[in-house]
């Protein structure tokens, strides 16, 4: 996911996508615990993601 992609989002749907990611990102984390993930890179993926998100949903907040 881009910061280009994430900045034309409603903050609505930066909220919305946080969520997703963080029900994804605990998902990811269950299925290393019972050696069920084939990419562990995807956790990290998920992580960067989850800042990028946070860090738009920040300077929308500080705009307004």
């Amino acid at each position: 996911m881009k910061a280009n992609e994430v900045r034309k989002m409603s903050p609505a749907e930066l909220e919305a996508k946080l969520a997703d990611l963080k029900k994804d990102l605990f998902m990811l984390r269950m299925q290393h615990a019972t050696n069920q993930l084939d990419n562990p890179v995807k956790i990290s993926l998920v992580k960067k993601d989850i800042a990028r998100v946070q860090t738009i949903i920040r300077e929308k907040r500080l705009e307004q």
